[in-house]
């Protein structure tokens, strides 16, 4: 494992992701940017693979991709 390996795996322990089902509208943008982080759902709702396996920054950008601004993150 690399340094930046460890260090993602650290920063994800720190801040996690976390979806605002009520805000979600299930388009799947997250989970086509960051499959190993997000999901979708039989309810058409996304939900966070825990522990999520995208590299930081995947996440962050599958986060500012997100229409209606439903996930976040947090300790």
């Amino acid at each position: 494992m690399t340094l930046g390996e460890i260090n993602a795996r650290i920063a994800r322990v720190m801040k996690k992701p976390v979806v605002d089902k009520e805000k979600c509208i299930g388009c799947g943008t997250c989970a086509v940017l960051a499959p190993k982080t997000f999901k979708l759902t039989n309810e058409s709702k996304v939900e966070v693979i825990n522990p999520p396996g995208d590299e930081e920054e995947k996440i962050k950008e599958a986060i500012d991709a997100c229409p209606v601004n439903a996930i976040s993150l947090e300790k």
